[in-house]
């Protein structure tokens, strides 16, 4: 089976399951919608690539680590789209879903995908308590405090922070999450894989500050100069657009180099080639580094 098919299969039995007998019609609707139709699903392919590249020891608890990783990627968007916070009416090119089912409802929504996430991981990996302790650690780290998602959106609050700090929590920390939960379900050290995330979720994150400056909103499919309203790091802002490419095509190619020794690393080197280069905003092919 493909890598986007193993996900959206995996998706696909999560979100069944919470929407099981007894649940909310409203919060079951509402938990479908924030994960479907899919977006570009990168953090859990970047899973799944490195488990396969590793050998794929244990698919069912890659499985369930790219598809854990996933809904906590769409949770931290619902929330992220909150009045509270972004106050954003699209995401993924349809109202986002405090638009579409109400503030209350939202917040539950994204509350919902974060203990499903964690079921499934938990059900995924039962057959390897070994694993299932790495895995549970890997992920839990990448979404709370000191230095996972939650603290990237709480420096929000804060009256100053550093680009650096701010996008290795707000986006790193997930990437992080990515290739070391993908290694240690295939059984190998998760440890050798974290500067492969790191390097991708800073890059990511470079790349989706490009586009906040150069896109608009319906190429992107969420609202544009959010950071600029909001008056959040941005590495366009802080480096020039000319800066941020060159700082992406330098995290890039650092990505690729920190490919750790493995059976399929060949392999893994031209999928993240592949992929990166969907990175960069089109209208970079104008801009002089």
């Amino acid at each position: 089976m493909q890598i986007a098919d193993r996900i959206e299969q995996a998706l696909a039995q999560a979100i069944a399951s919470a929407q099981g007998a007894g649940a909310p019609p409203l919060l079951a609707s509402a938990l479908h919608y924030a994960v479907f139709p899919s977006g570009h699903r990168i953090r859990p392919q970047l899973c799944l690539a490195v488990a396969m590249a590793c050998g794929d020891a244990d698919p069912a608890a890659a499985d369930a680590a790219a598809a854990s990783i996933e809904l906590l990627h769409c949770a931290s968007l619902v929330h992220d789209d909150l009045p509270c916070f972004d106050d954003a009416d699209m995401r993924r090119g349809k109202a986002s879903v405090h638009v579409q089912y109400g503030e209350p409802l939202a917040v539950l929504t994204g509350d919902a995908l974060i203990v499903q996430a964690f079921e499934i991981l938990a059900q995924g990996a039962a057959k390897s308590p070994q694993r299932l302790a790495s895995l549970l650690t890997i992920i839990a780290q990448s979404v709370g405090s000191p230095n996972g998602i939650v603290a990237g959106q709480a420096w929000e609050c804060e009256a100053a922070v550093s680009l650096s700090d701010y996008q290795r929590a707000k986006t790193g920390a997930l990437f992080v999450a990515a290739t070391a939960a993908g290694a240690a379900a295939a059984g190998h050290d998760p440890a050798i894989w974290r500067t492969l995330g790191a390097k991708l979720g800073e890059a990511y994150q470079v790349a989706d500050d490009l586009r906040d400056v150069l896109c608009n909103a319906a190429e992107l499919g969420k609202p544009i100069g959010q950071d600029a309203a909001r008056k959040r790091p941005n590495a366009a802002a802080q480096l020039g657009v000319g800066g941020a490419k060159a700082r992406l095509e330098e995290l890039m190619k650092a990505a690729i180099d920190s490919i750790p020794d493995c059976p399929g690393q060949a392999q893994l080197r031209k999928l993240i080639k592949a992929q990166t280069s969907a990175f960069f905003p089109k209208e970079l092919a104008l801009v002089a580094a």
